[in-house]
């Protein structure tokens, strides 16, 4: 099983408590925690995609 992590805080991810989806410029999955998307925390994906 893969662990998967926060790309904005590197956090653990389990249960149901992130979010998984592509990013929209190249479609690789971004893993986000419910805290940092409630904060809106920046993040950047390996493509060089900024998104809030």
């Amino acid at each position: 099983m893969e662990i998967k992590h926060c790309i904005t805080c590197n956090a653990t991810l389990f249960g149901p408590n992130y979010i998984a989806f592509p990013c929209p410029n190249c479609g690789e999955i971004i893993y986000r925690c419910k805290k940092c998307r409630q904060l809106g925390n920046h993040y950047v994906c390996s493509c060089g995609f900024e998104g809030p």
